[in-house]
């Protein structure tokens, strides 16, 4: 197996964990302070809005598009291809007083004056903001009844002390992602609510691969203290999460710089997410759980003794 790191001594990493229990506390409290002052910038997938389907008589270019919009103060629109590259969809904030067929009309005369050729209305459509609160109430239930079962899950394949220390990573990496888009005011749309749940799935995967070489150390090296096993434990896995956490950035700074503005969210949650979570496998779930008193005795199945067994041994 390819190996980044190869280190004949065990890593320290529980040294480091109290200030680094420290520096997740700050950034938690940080982000529930932000987000309570400035709560999230909600796109228009959960506010509401128009929605305007137009075709071009030539394939349209998005960038010339969105120029020409934004110098008819329309600078918040959401301008994205459908079906082909004739047919676009804009999408638009409420605008208070104005109805969405009037918006419409204006969007429309503003691409027919501009040097694109003929140009028709499709549709037009008002998504009004109970679909938007919805969604974003369904996006939240979702998140929880996640966490919910993998705290069941983990508890079943692993213990409960574990589990508590994936899940409470989990809710830290959400959190501290959540923090930082409030913190830039970076639009939160049902991509970034996507990337939220990639995150935990993600996260998760990295934790549970740290859990399983815990488990085996436990019984391997009996002598070993909880900080020892989990030392050397995770100094096993830190090739293979470097390797994949590294190789995953890659792919999603590529994503942020070539992928286009409508998914600069979705790479921006994961981003964040990967390297928040990254840390969190390493330090804060593990930690949680030697801070709860994981031992040997539980990671031990217990015995169970088979009826008459000590007859057959006579």
């Amino acid at each position: 197996m390819f190996e980044l790191i190869k280190s004949k001594k065990t890593l320290p990493f529980m040294q480091y964990s109290k200030p680094a229990s420290w520096l997740s506390m700050f950034l938690i409290v940080a982000s529930v302070a932000v987000l309570s002052i400035n709560w999230l910038n909600w796109g228009l997938d959960f506010t509401g809005g128009t929605v305007i389907e137009v075709g071009f008589e030539q394939p349209a270019v998005l960038p010339d598009v969105r120029e020409v919009l934004a110098s008819n103060d329309f600078s918040d629109a959401v301008v994205q291809h459908f079906g082909t590259s004739r047919d676009v969809m804009i999408r638009l904030a409420p605008r208070e007083g104005v109805q969405g067929e009037v918006i419409g009309t204006q969007v429309l005369e503003s691409l027919q004056n501009a040097d694109f050729g003929q140009v028709d209305m499709r549709r037009i459509e008002f998504v009004g903001p109970n679909v938007g609160a919805e969604l974003a109430n369904s996006g939240g239930l979702a998140i929880i009844i996640a966490l919910i079962c993998i705290l069941i899950y983990v508890s079943i394949r692993f213990e409960w002390r574990l589990a508590s220390g994936s899940v409470l990573a989990l809710g830290h990496d959400i959190i501290i992602t959540l923090g930082i888009f409030s913190l830039f005011k970076i639009e939160v749309d049902l991509t970034v609510l996507a990337a939220l749940l990639a995150v935990v799935g993600y996260s998760l995967n990295d934790t549970i691969v740290v859990f399983d070489r815990i488990r085996e150390n436990f019984r391997l090296l009996t002598t070993a203290t909880s900080n020892d096993i989990v030392d050397k434990s995770l100094t096993q896995t830190l090739s293979r999460t470097l390797i994949t956490s590294g190789t995953t950035i890659f792919v999603l700074i590529s994503l942020f710089i070539f992928g286009g503005a409508l998914i600069h969210g979705f790479a921006t949650a994961l981003l964040i997410g990967v390297i928040v979570g990254t840390y969190s496998s390493i330090y804060v779930a593990s930690s949680l759980a030697i801070k709860l008193g994981i031992s040997r005795e539980h990671m031990i199945p217990e015995v169970v003794e088979k009826e008459g067994a000590d007859q057959a041994s006579l």
